[in-house]
């Protein structure tokens, strides 16, 4: 039995998911999160003909988190032309992945110094 990926399930996973290194608010990860759930309702495929392109953006910017995945089906119509279908997919193991995840940023609390660990000697030019 599969179990129903929740607003709050799907905006830790984007949140977590969307470029850790400059990170997303979770209001913005939230409103995203319900955005998405609103097409996909209690199904984990939807065709992608119903998009908008500004909705296609995002979904991409899942597809790049690893959140959404792609899929295609050809089938022949009635005259002999083939037809594409091309349909958006939850990528469950992902999102329960992305979920569980503790982003790196926040992971110690604290700032990392990267050139505390230099020593003077490199800041000199080659002479």
């Amino acid at each position: 039995m599969e179990i129903t990926i929740t607003v709050e399930d799907l905006t830790k996973a984007v949140k977590n998911g969307i470029d850790s290194s400059r990170g997303m608010e979770i209001e913005q990860a939230n409103m995203l999160a319900r955005h998405v759930l609103n097409f996909f309702g209690y199904s984990d495929r939807i065709i992608d003909n119903i998009l908008e392109p500004e909705d296609r953006d995002a979904f991409y910017m899942l597809e790049d988190a690893g959140i959404l995945t792609t899929e295609r089906e050809e089938t022949t119509l009635y005259d002999g032309r083939e037809w594409r279908i091309h349909y958006w997919l939850f990528r469950r193991d992902k999102i329960s992945e992305l979920m569980n995840a503790v982003p790196e940023a926040a992971s110690d609390g604290e700032e990392t110094d990267i050139y505390s660990e230099l020593t003077d000697d490199i800041w000199r030019r080659g002479e």
